[in-house]
């Protein structure tokens, strides 16, 4: 079946047409175009179908190399406009509905695979020409004595026919004779070649073994060596050469010539260059990128003994803002302007600055001195961001936030480095932004553990490690136990039992802290009702009614009420068996929305504390608008209770604080008594219930049913 005027195929072909337009000028083959054309289809099948693969596969590209060599297409120009043309074309005729961002990293990769398959195509296609000429030179030199010409005219098609650049020279260096091919890649006359000597072709960039080898090969040390060798030509442009120099011995065994094959590597060492740059800077800023970055540090922190570095890790402050209002592209250009200026900044030659990505930098310095050199750097780069930067007519103040790390070479990773120059950097952004913070192990230890924390919460849950225990609830005026808190502790297989600070502001900060939530609810009123199975029909007993806290992200949770009503009616409790605290701060300036949830569980029956009360400065009148039916004291009120006499100021603070809750028909409930004292005093001032260790530290469940059990039996 034929395919549509403007399918795949057609457009396939297309390319091949181009491609084979843009290569067939230089080309050496006794195809017409079109034929040339038929030959190059496939493929460009092969390259569209790695372009489309659903993982790349470099061995295509390698392979479209290897067979342009194939074709004949050994010109380095040929090379060129194939990777031209696969780089304008190959997405825009082959690409189809793909990503355009992937398929032009892809069709960059392909570009890299192929020039490589192209190189070690070559260089096996030169070494066999090179041996075929090596063995053609030896004869002619020993057919020469014996003056068969026919073995000379064949080794003279040979010698100017070849694609490398043939030379012979005697053993004091004096070139005899030189193919077309090493003329053309020096640009001389053979009469000016002639009339050279070797040993002025000396170059700054040659190998320190070059001219010893050289000269092990003159006296007949050594029978040939390769190496890669430049030369200069007449223009001051260099020539890169693969050079291999043989050495031709006459009929009883003594040196007599030299014979030097070279293959003009110069457009390849471009586009290695050229590929290498790209794999190592960012495309955006220009700057090294994190790769670059990476190989500098760790030969940083692989210098010997007496060596130090510094690193200052950068993160714009706000970068978000300035995207999110005026776009990605005025963000690029903020970008660029950073870079130019940081990059001013590194002023030594053991400095370097680098983009990680995003709107992340880093500037490294190296040497026996970076305790003192990192400051003036970081000092430096802070300046730099001073004056605002014009994107789009607008200003923008530009502030960042800088995490140093300094210290000996051979101590840590590069892995580790980074991460404790990232830890800081994150420090002096959380204290304010615009300033820069040196690396503390200590913070770096906390840092680590809190992420270790943060990464093993979602599956904590899932693996049991999470428990409750209790603490009761003592009524002040007959000492019984009328409820118990739920507090939530985490047995951490490393760390052992946790407390709720350790964890709670991490599940909040992941979102954990609702499904964790729901769990301590549904496992608090389970409990409540065991206490209530338990006491059976002693009737003293009353009601135990449990305590649960809710955080903010619960309280703004959708599923709150519904998730409540379901665990009360699965466990058979009633609503008044039921408290939830939640903090003064959570409800400082809440709006009706946010007490809506609050209201209706509390229509239903279920008592809401307000939790904390006295440590977020709310006004007393707003509790008139807040549907809460008990107060709990924070413990700062009652802590000089614990002394006598107490202070006065605190008693009538208190006093106040419970004339005005009980006018508003709510409980009071004081957290943290420790003392009989203590306990009497807010007896005596009226607060309703108390907890604290003085009546029980939190604990397993039955604990509070025998105290429950003992208070009501006497």
């Amino acid at each position: 079946m034929s395919a549509e005027p403007d399918g795949p195929e057609d457009r396939l072909r297309r390319f091949a047409t181009i491609w084979s337009r843009a290569v067939f000028p230089v080309t050496s083959t006794s195809s017409t175009r079109p034929e040339f054309e038929e030959l190059l289809l496939p493929l460009a099948r092969q390259l569209s179908g790695a372009l489309r693969a659903r993982s790349f596969d470099a061995e295509a590209g390698r392979t479209v190399g290897a067979a342009l060599v194939e074709a004949h297409c050994t010109d380095p120009e040929a090379l060129s406009r194939t990777l031209d043309c696969v780089d304008a074309y190959l997405v825009l005729y082959c690409g189809e509905d793909g990503d355009r961002e992937d398929l032009r990293a892809r069709s960059g990769r392909l570009q890299h695979a192929m020039a490589a398959g192209f190189a070690q195509a070559l260089r096996m296609r030169t070494l066999a020409e090179q041996e075929t000429v090596a063995r053609a030179a030896l004869e002619a030199q020993g057919v020469v004595a014996q003056a068969l010409h026919a073995t000379e005219a064949r080794f003279r098609a040979v010698f100017e026919g070849a694609a490398i650049g043939i030379g012979i020279a005697d053993l004091e260096g004096n070139v005899l004779q030189v193919n077309g091919a090493l003329r053309r890649m020096f640009g001389l006359s053979e009469q000016s070649m002639r009339g050279r000597n070797v040993k002025e072709w000396v170059h700054p960039d040659d190998a320190p073994q070059t001219w010893r080898l050289y000269d092990e090969l003159v006296l007949g040390e050594r029978e040939h060596y390769h190496l890669e060798k430049a030369f200069y030509r007449p223009d001051g442009t260099v020539l890169w050469t693969n050079l291999t120099v043989s050495l031709l011995r006459d009929a009883d065994g003594d040196p007599q010539y030299q014979l030097a094959l070279m293959e003009d590597t110069t457009e390849r060492r471009l586009l290695n260059l050229r590929l290498r740059y790209e794999a190592t800077h960012d495309a955006l800023t220009g700057l090294p990128n994190r790769t670059f970055f990476f190989e500098r540090l760790e030969k940083a922190l692989g210098a010997g003994e007496g060596q130090r570095f510094g690193l200052c890790y950068l993160d714009l402050d706000g970068f978000k803002t300035v995207n999110d209002s005026l776009g990605h592209a005025a963000g690029d250009r903020l970008l660029v302007e950073v870079a130019d200026r940081l990059q001013a900044c590194a002023t030594a030659s053991t400095e370097m600055v680098a983009r990680l990505g995003g709107d992340e930098f880093v500037a490294l310095t190296t040497g026996p001195d970076t305790e003192r050199t990192v400051d003036e750097l970081a000092a430096r780069i802070m300046n730099a961001l001073l004056a605002p930067i014009s994107v789009d007519g607008r200003e923008l103040t530009v502030r960042g936030s800088i995490g140093i790390v300094e210290g000996p070479a051979g101590e840590r990773s590069a892995a580790e480095v980074l991460r404790s120059a990232d830890i800081t950097m994150y420090r002096a952004k959380s204290a304010g932004g615009n300033r820069f913070e040196l690396a503390d192990p200590e913070s770096d230890a906390r840092a680590i553990t809190r992420h270790g924390l943060t990464t093993a919460l979602p599956t904590a849950l899932d693996r049991g490690e999470f428990f409750i225990e209790y603490q009761p609830l003592v009524h002040l005026g007959d000492g019984s136990v009328r409820g118990a808190e739920a507090l939530v502790r985490w047995l951490h297989p490393q760390h052992g039992v946790l407390s709720p600070d350790r964890f709670i502001p991490l599940a909040e900060h992941t979102g954990l802290i609702v499904p964790l939530g729901r769990w301590v609810l549904e496992q608090s009123v389970l409990q409540a009702r065991a206490w209530r199975d338990l006491h059976g029909g002693a009737e003293a007993l009353g009601p135990l009614r449990i305590n649960v806290n809710l955080s903010p992200c619960q309280l703004t949770h959708p599923g709150l009420v519904q998730d409540t009503v379901e665990i009360l009616e699965r466990t058979g409790m009633s609503p008044d068996a039921l408290c939830l605290e939640v903090t003064e701060s959570a409800l400082i300036g809440a709006d009706d929305d946010l007490l809506k949830p609050l209201r209706r569980l509390a229509e239903m029956g279920v008592d809401i504390a307000l939790d904390d009360f006295g440590t977020g400065y709310s006004n007393l009148a707003n509790l008139r608008r807040l549907p809460v039916s008990v107060l709990k004291l924070d413990r700062s009120f009652t802590q000089s209770m614990q002394r006598f006499p107490a202070d006065p100021v605190d008693l009538k603070i208190v006093e106040g604080i419970v004339s005005l809750a009980h006018s508003l028909d709510l409980a009071v409930t004081v957290e943290g008594v420790e003392t009989g004292a203590q306990a009497e005093q807010l007896r005596i001032l009226g607060c309703d219930t108390a907890q604290g260790w003085y009546y029980a530290r939190p604990g397993p469940p039955d604990r509070l049913h025998d105290l429950a059990l003992v208070d009501a039996t006497g």
